[in-house]
């Protein structure tokens, strides 16, 4: 009998297949652990790709709030994300996707912009605003959160940029749009 391994959604999978009967080529049990515990390795190394995503209309963004804020074509106009936003706290086609995953610890995070504005993926200890007081006020955060406070300029992600972090210990972890605050991600991390 011989063993293969099998790697499926990280998980390492012995399975046994009969090649003839009578065969003795058995792989050692020592092999096999040690063999899932490079695959199970190997699984928590893999980034967890998140979606950045909005629905500007650059038009009307950039003329409200200057040029090269948004750089979609179309979307939803700048009155029409300000009422909305003012009306639920939230724009729903602002959003990271997905909004909650599980990760291992060490495995990185990809955090993609495919909007057409500037975004942010910043870790904090705990959700509050951002950098933009009147986002702050109509999505109902008006205290920042302090990691928003003291970015640095690479922090802050044009359209096709990416930003990867890392998660180093067990527990949650919380992400959110420094611009936007509402946009947020829950992440639990396990070993």
């Amino acid at each position: 009998m011989r063993s293969r391994l099998w790697l499926y959604q990280g998980v390492a999978v012995a399975f046994a297949v009969s090649t003839a009967i009578g065969c003795t080529d058995v792989t050692p049990p020592t092999e096999v652990a040690a063999t899932v515990a490079v695959n199970r390795n190997a699984a928590a190394l893999r980034v967890m790709n998140v979606n950045i995503l909005d629905n500007c209309d650059g038009p009307s963004f950039n003329a409200a709030v200057g040029p090269g804020t948004c750089s979609r074509t179309s979307g939803i106009n700048f009155a029409q994300f300000l009422n909305l936003l003012g009306k639920h706290q939230t724009v729903s086609s602002y959003r990271f996707s997905p909004a909650g995953f599980t990760v291992h610890v060490g495995q990185n995070i990809a955090a993609v912009d495919l909007g057409g504005e500037v975004h942010t993926f910043t870790r904090v200890a705990d959700f509050g605003g951002g950098v933009v007081p009147l986002l702050n006020t109509l999505s109902g955060n008006p205290t920042p959160a302090p990691e928003c406070l003291t970015l640095p300029g690479s922090e802050f992600l044009p359209p096709g940029a990416t930003d990867v972090e890392s998660v180093g210990a067990p527990g949650t972890a919380k992400f959110q749009c420094c611009i936007h605050p509402w946009m947020r991600a829950v992440v639990q991390v396990v070993p």
